[in-house]
């Protein structure tokens, strides 16, 4: 592959991810989406966040580490009470994390 065709992908791609991004941003305001796509889009952040949790509490290092010693179980089950009393993302991670992080100094 030569130098030229290498820059010329990276040309491309750049300009498809410019004209994706641009076509939400940019005529966001003028096109309309469907009442089912935004009830769907508002479900997004909450299933990436919940896949990237769960992957790293119950996979670490290629192993299931389903021990009592485990930090990150007490952590998690604090934040997710946290979650489901005020239903506040920010105060579910800082709670998450603030336990977390006593938990590994106790």
């Amino acid at each position: 592959m030569s130098t030229v065709h290498v820059w010329f992908v990276i040309g491309v791609v750049g300009l498809v991810t410019f004209l994706l991004r641009f076509a939400f941003i940019g005529l966001g305001d003028r096109l309309k989406e469907p009442e089912v796509l935004r009830r769907i889009l508002r479900l997004v952040p909450p299933t990436v966040l919940t896949a990237l949790v769960t992957s790293s509490l119950f996979l670490q290092e290629g192993k299931v580490p389903l021990t009592l010693r485990n930090p990150e179980y007490p952590a998690a089950l604090i934040a997710g009470l946290v979650a489901w009393r005020t239903k506040n993302l920010l105060w579910t991670i800082l709670s998450g994390m603030i336990a977390l992080w006593l938990f590994r100094w106790l």
